[in-house]
């Protein structure tokens, strides 16, 4: 498979495909970014542990400051994977990393948090991965 790159998402029932789409594109970005050939959602760990009616009401009131600008979440979604790097967000986001700066102030402004904190982004990821 030289050459190939591949994201894949969690299992999911025909109910959840939405949402699987959705993992295995970031996935995929993220192979694309990390020159990995496969990489794949993990839908466990900490978060399991939270009702998923709850982890979705929590993430929509962090994130409610963003709005529906699905650019800037998906900005600061792929940020956090790659663990701020401007370079490789740039990469998997085909922007330069001038931009990638400026998305990521625009929602440590909007968000009232400090994005060097590993707690805030932390819980930003947490919320990130519980709405669409």
């Amino acid at each position: 498979m030289e050459g190939w790159l591949l994201g894949v998402s969690a299992p999911a029932a025909p109910a959840g495909l939405a949402a699987a789409d959705a993992q295995a594109a970031r996935a995929l970005r993220r192979a694309e970014a990390t020159r990995r050939p496969l990489v794949r959602h993990h839908a466990n760990g900490l978060a399991a542990l939270v009702a998923p009616e709850e982890a979705v009401a929590h993430a929509r009131v962090l994130l409610a400051p963003l709005g529906e600008n699905a650019t800037l979440r998906e900005t600061l979604r792929t940020w956090l994977s790659l663990h701020g790097s401007w370079d490789r967000t740039a990469v998997a986001l085909s922007v330069h990393r001038n931009t990638v700066r400026q998305r990521i102030a625009r929602c440590e402004t909007l968000l009232g948090s400090d994005l060097n904190d590993p707690d805030a982004r932390m819980e930003l990821w947490f919320a990130l991965n519980r709405t669409p």
